[in-house]
């Protein structure tokens, strides 16, 4: 996953984050890759930017894990592409990936807030 902060300062993330984005990207629905990469970069403010090489290896380990399905359908753009969407699975686990990544969001915070 490249993520790019300024052309200067690359961001740098823990394991796993990529495919908690997209499951979170696809709770809004249905999506194909592009959207995914599109959501996820509005949604960050352009903070993370997904490439291919990164999107498409994380979509297959979850499609393996079945935390998400595809189907060909065609796009608004009249263009066949693959769709994805979260299953029962996914679903279960971003609800606990969510509070993981909330509880470390807060602890990194108490722990940089720290004087001393």
């Amino acid at each position: 996953m490249s993520t790019v902060d300024d052309l200067s300062e690359r961001l740098e993330f823990l394991q796993g984050t990529l495919e908690v984005l997209i499951l979170r990207s696809l709770q809004m629905g249905p999506n194909h890759a592009y959207g995914i990469s599109q959501f996820i970069e509005r949604f960050s403010e352009n903070e993370f930017l997904v490439d291919n090489g990164s999107l498409y290896p994380a979509m297959q380990r979850l499609v393996q894990r079945d935390w998400i399905t595809s189907q060909w359908k065609t796009s608004p753009n009249s263009r066949r592409a693959k769709y994805y969407r979260l299953t029962p699975l996914g679903r279960k686990q971003l609800v606990a990936a969510t509070s993981r990544w909330e509880r470390f969001v807060e602890a990194m915070g108490r722990v940089l807030a720290t004087r001393g």
